[in-house]
């Protein structure tokens, strides 16, 4: 029987000491101002001793004491604060041991998921796996997730398992991810599409980004590309370069020019792609695809190769390094038509990206073979559209002309630039973004505060539309620069000065 009645503190620890010896510590019966202290394999007797310093003893018997069942019969009082006779011995409350076996990891069939996924949206562009989240879709830009059930949230186990079902036996894309950290590689569904594929490494798991493929090969009216890049398809050689930033449909774009020329030209057509997207069948040209990593090691290694294997016309997925674009440009020299990607904004851009991977001392060299090899950079931007109905192509072409491949050869300077050029050369069919984006704001097609923010030189446009502004905000007055309506009897006297 122990009392309460306050005397030296010696005699609390002494008693709470002698209640419960040699018992473990367990952190859930510890007050909350101590738990954070570190009692590592202490015993009882030590938490007791700190607890009793710190709260007093009936604090110390409450926080530390196993359950108990109840009062005993012969419970006494002693100054008038109820007293317990305890037990001799007291069983230790077992304490069940945590599982040490893992949770079996869930079963994910991978093609039904992905097709379900495709199916929840007319305008899925990618399809996003990461762990923490149920599996996404870009819809126009715009991510939304799938709560499946039971797949409310992937854990890092579920997406190893869809990068192992989509990776399968294919040991290039496993070594890549090994070693790199991340691996790119194709992926089809029979009858449903295909992917592109880029799996890696994020925070010790695996993240997965499939971009779809379509099925179909889209033509230049289902893409709303400009009449004048159909001729391309007549050009005998050369560098034609198709640029933008990632996923505004630079090989959507290609790929229409493509089949355009498969189905009017006899040609041999080589593509050098990572991984292969569109599948060319042979229609009257003749098209070999070479897929990254499984068909060749390097773009410049199979791009070498191409120029002893007799094609009228080389695709290059991606003009990635400086070895390539030199021989790229060699190809182009030599009589082949080269079409390749980059990811640049504009086209002026473009140019200076491809000069600057090369040395100072090679700069002006690369200019000249450039100045004479480009045919044509067509750069690319998709806007969303006003109604909300997917996105819409802005596309700006810099064609070869004498005045481009000088500013090409010598650099632009104020008053010579690449934009001034395309400004000036609407008639012979080249068009700069700006430009295009005023069209589809007058046009209704994309909002005005939009094509702001998609625009080169925002404070330019805004300049240039302001009389749509002027009529926008007042809609009933008569827009600056259209002559108000006149009487068609009226006559107008217009003197002449010779």
């Amino acid at each position: 029987m122990i009392s309460s009645s306050p005397r030296r503190s010696s005699h609390f620890v002494v008693a709470a000491a002698f209640l419960c010896p040699g018992q473990p510590v367990h952190s859930d019966s510890i007050p909350e101002e101590i738990a954070g202290e570190p009692f590592g394999g202490h015993r009882y007797r030590f938490a007791y001793n700190t607890i009793v310093e710190k709260k007093g003893l009936l604090a110390a018997l409450h926080a530390t004491r196993p359950p108990f069942p109840g009062p005993r019969k012969d419970a006494t009082q002693f100054m008038g604060t109820p007293t317990q006779t305890m037990p001799p011995q007291m069983a230790p409350v077992p304490v069940p041991a945590p599982s040490s076996a893992p949770a079996a990891p869930r079963t994910i069939h991978t093609a039904q998921l992905v097709t379900a996924m495709l199916k929840s949206s007319p305008h899925v562009s990618d399809l996003i796996f990461s762990p923490g989240r149920a599996p996404q879709i870009e819809v126009s830009g715009q991510l939304a997730e799938l709560k499946y059930k039971g797949l409310e949230c992937l854990s890092s186990q579920d997406t190893l398992s869809i990068a192992s079902d989509i990776m399968g036996k294919n040991e290039s894309p496993i070594r890549k991810l090994e070693q790199d950290g991340s691996a790119d590689l194709s992926y089809g569904i029979s009858g449903v599409g295909r992917f592109r594929v880029n799996i890696f490494k994020q925070r010790g798991s695996c993240a997965i980004v499939m971009r779809v493929v379509p099925d179909r090969i889209p033509g230049f009216e289902e893409l709303n590309l400009p009449e004048v890049l159909k001729e391309i398809v007549d050009l005998r050689n050369g560098v034609v370069l198709v640029t933008g930033p990632t996923g505004s449909g630079k090989s959507s774009t290609l790929a229409a020019i493509v089949d355009k020329m498969n189905e009017e030209k006899a040609y041999h057509i080589l593509t050098i792609e990572d991984p292969i997207e569109f599948l060319h069948r042979h229609k009257k040209a003749t098209i070999h695809q070479r897929e990254l990593h499984s068909d060749t090691p390097t773009f410049a290694l199979a791009l070498r190769a191409a120029l002893r294997q007799a094609p009228k016309v080389i695709l290059v997925g991606e003009m990635r390094d400086r070895e390539t674009i030199e021989i790229a440009l060699e190809a182009s020299e030599t009589g082949h038509l080269v079409m390749s990607t980059l990811h640049t904004i504009d086209a002026s851009k473009t140019v200076e990206r491809i000069v600057g991977v090369f040395p100072m001392a090679d700069q002006h060299s690369i200019r000249t073979r450039l100045s004479k090899a480009f045919r044509c950079i067509v750069s690319q931007r998709l806007l969303p559209r006003k109604d909300g109905k997917g996105r819409i192509a802005a596309v700006e072409i810099l064609k070869s002309t004498m005045r481009t491949r000088e500013y090409v050869e010598k650099g632009e300077s104020e008053g010579k630039s690449l934009l001034d050029a395309m400004r000036d050369g609407s008639t012979e069919g080249m068009q700069h973004f700006d430009g295009e984006i005023d069209k589809l704001i007058r046009a209704g097609i994309v909002d005005y505060e939009t094509g702001l923010t998609y625009s080169t030189n925002a404070g330019n446009l805004r300049l240039e539309m302001a009389d749509y502004l002027e009529e926008r905000q007042h809609p009933n007055r008569p827009a600056a620069g259209k002559p108000a309506a006149q009487d068609p009897n009226r006559t107008t006297e217009i003197e002449i000065e010779r």
